[in-house]
């Protein structure tokens, strides 16, 4: 009789843990449910399984599939530092791409162009002093390569567009974390934290979509021309089709937060200067 009593007790109790347990998984399951659909209402379908997809090339550097969407680029009129060339217009993304979770590592572009031009030396930090020739002669070469050409993929720079796009993450703020400026420190290196010198990738907080390093290490450069945006809204634009210069985005170690905005805008360097300020993060496509 103590026996069957016993037992019964270690039954009850596994139960009771076995119910305690279902309901824990019932819960997370609840709150995730939850929070995505927060995230789609923040920031529209264009959010729906950002980032979950992530991806490992060749030569090690990871990717995060970035949904196609529809956007507001630019930045209203009452934004803190914005400049007079980010007049807003709506923009529509057809086709999804993947994007370098950070800038091109100096590792990185060491395995595929066989030099290191950079001013900071670290195989961690982003490569700077390239041009933006430099940046689309390493795309083509990454291309090349035989494991990416044979899966079909096509590296390029993004447009500004995209760069946008994937920084803004389904949001609307000055920055993928929101308005305010003094929480810049947590997501990027700037002239505010960075004693004049970049840093290893991916050591700052990541935005919703898992990309790394958006605001601030870097300015990034961007396929664009460095024209004016167009006075309404556009679908997969490109940029304008001549300028003196070429785009550069996210803002960079030297400068102020402001420049690190998600709508900032660079247009004033050559697309031939090599500056220890500037560098570039990667788009995959698949013509597969």
């Amino acid at each position: 009789m103590v026996v069957v009593l016993g037992w019964k007790l270690v039954f009850v109790e596994r139960v009771s843990v076995m119910t305690r347990q279902l309901s824990c998984v019932v819960a997370c399951v609840l709150v995730g449910m939850w929070g995505a659909s927060c995230a789609i209402a923040a920031g529209g379908a264009a959010t729906r399984g950002a980032g979950v997809q992530a991806a490992t090339n060749s030569i090690g550097m990871k990717l995060r599939l970035i949904p196609a969407g529809e956007f507001t680029m630019g930045s209203p009129a009452t934004e803190s530092d914005r400049g007079d060339d980010e007049t807003q217009h709506g923009v529509s993304i057809t086709k999804p791409f993947y994007l370098g979770v950070t800038e091109v590592t100096q590792e990185q572009y060491q395995k595929v162009m066989g030099t290191n031009p950079s001013y900071f030396k670290g195989p961690q930090n982003p490569v700077e002093k390239v041009s933006w020739a430099d940046a689309v002669e390493f795309c083509g070469k990454l291309s090349a390569m035989p494991a990416e050409k044979t899966a079909g993929h096509v590296y390029r720079l993004p447009t500004e567009a995209e760069w946008e796009y994937a920084c803004r993450s389904g949001t609307t703020t000055a920055y993928g974390f929101g308005d305010d400026a003094s929480r810049l420190g947590y997501y990027g290196w700037f002239n505010g934290n960075s004693d004049s010198k970049t840093h290893p990738v991916g050591e700052k907080k990541p935005n919703a979509w898992g990309l790394y390093d958006m605001h601030g290490n870097v300015w990034e450069w961007c396929q664009d021309w460095g024209g004016d945006y167009p006075s309404g809204s556009a679908t997969d634009p490109t940029g304008a089709t001549s300028d003196l210069y070429r785009v550069r985005r996210g803002g960079g170690w030297y400068g102020n937060a402001g420049y690190c905005r998600s709508a900032g805008r660079g247009r004033g360097d050559s697309p031939e200067g090599r500056y220890d300020r500037l560098g570039f993060r990667v788009l995959r496509s698949s013509i597969k």
